[in-house]
């Protein structure tokens, strides 16, 4: 098969939660166990950062692959999703995984996941440590990609486990408190392994305490750390809490030396060292295009923030959602004083347009409907003045369509 045909057959024949939503899901480690053990358990070949979150986990993640890359180090990291191409999830001090590698992999292991019926998350992951392994990284920064307690990526044994902020997102599979959803994410936390938690929040702390001492580990709740004056390249005021979390978590990673300048450099140069896309990356300049991955309430309060801190005469909000959003927690965030202009992102799971009008008619948002986000993003530049900003966002694969 081609590189093309391989990922048609991953995306197609197993389901991946992005486009299918919780029907993908196998909520279980039993099949990433095997195919471990079919591969060699290649994840007991590299050290490696766990970093589990509702919001801040992928910038958190490029912080600290970036960081190390400027130690000096032979970095790994595995995020998700992606957002041009299934590459950008698997790479090494940047650089993503060769096609030929892809083709390689699916081609050598297509009949044990057909035979044992292995989701499209579970075939990447193994894929990730299989690549890191035989590359002979020195440490790997491994983001879940939900929850973290069933994450097929919660076999690994990490120096240093990171959570970020929690909040109330994919609440049908993780739980519709905060508590509960923390207790998910606090799957992560092994045995005697730190555990450091970026963000204090009063409905959480308790829970992660009590893992944490059920674990015999040491936990670290960043925002009681003294706090120096670290910028990054990554855009956005919300990044300060991230940095937190990533400071506190490089000072407490043993065996690695990391001096202070390499934190300094590994932030600034966070996007050119890891070649991170879709937070609040800036797309045009008259008028300023925006976009950022944030898609859920908390995410989204952070940057609608940053959006009234710009005081443009006025915002143009090129949107859209998948279907299975809690529309009512986010759509009463946006300004009604704003223009709209509401499109579908091109997945199976994409909330129709006309859909979307009429959720946001009942907060007070009115707009017009587009036939596709380019378009939607067309009719915005025509109407923009100079002076203007136009937000592209509500859903990672509304992003995706225009970086």
């Amino acid at each position: 098969m081609t590189y093309k045909e391989t990922l048609n057959w991953m995306f197609h024949q197993l389901p991946m939660y992005q486009q299918k939503g919780p029907d993908a899901l196998k909520n279980k480690l039993d099949n990433i166990i095997c195919f471990s053990e079919v591969l060699g358990n290649p994840h007991q070949k590299f050290k490696s950062i766990h970093v589990a979150g509702t919001n801040g986990k992928g910038s958190s993640s490029h912080m600290l692959a970036s960081i190390l890359q400027e130690a000096g180090y032979k970095v790994g990291l595995y995020t998700s999703p992606h957002l041009k191409d299934f590459r950008e999830r698997i790479k090494i001090n940047g650089k993503t995984i060769d096609k030929s590698t892809v083709k390689h992999f699916i081609k050598t292991h297509r009949s044990f996941l057909e035979g044992n019926e292995l989701s499209f998350f579970e075939m990447t992951v193994g894929m990730a440590f299989h690549f890191f392994a035989g590359e002979k990284v020195d440490i790997a920064v491994v983001e879940v990609g939900l929850g973290g307690r069933l994450d097929s990526t919660n076999i690994i044994v990490p120096e240093i486990s990171l959570i970020t902020n929690i909040g109330l997102d994919h609440i049908q599979i993780l739980g519709d408190t905060l508590e509960k959803i923390a207790l998910e994410k606090a799957g992560i936390i092994k045995r005697e392994i730190p555990v450091v938690i970026s963000e204090r929040q009063t409905e959480t702390e308790t829970i992660f305490k009590l893992i944490a001492a059920q674990k015999n580990s040491e936990i670290v709740f960043a925002d009681e750390l003294p706090v120096k004056n670290y910028k990054t390249d990554l855009l956005g005021d919300y990044q300060q809490k991230n940095i937190q979390g990533v400071v506190a978590t490089i000072k407490r990673l043993k065996s690695f030396k990391v001096e202070n300048a390499h934190i300094k450099a590994g932030l600034k140069k966070c996007v050119d060292n890891t070649s991170l896309l879709g937070r609040w990356q800036i797309l045009g300049k008259k008028p300023k295009i925006v976009c950022d991955t944030a898609h859920n309430k908390q995410g989204l309060s952070l940057v609608l923030e940053q959006i009234r801190k710009c005081e443009s005469p006025r915002v143009h909000f090129v949107l859209g959602f998948v279907n299975d959003k809690a529309l009512d927690d986010v759509l009463s965030l946006f300004p009604k004083n704003a223009e709209y202009y509401f499109v579908k992102p091109n997945v199976p799971r994409g909330l129709q347009a006309k859909d979307l009008k009429g959720y946001a008619g009942k907060f007070g948002l009115k707009g017009e409907i587009s036939p596709s986000v380019k378009k939607g993003l067309e009719k915005a530049l025509r109407n923009a003045k100079d002076d203007d900003l136009i937000y592209v966002g509500g859903s990672t694969f509304v992003v995706a369509e225009v970086v």
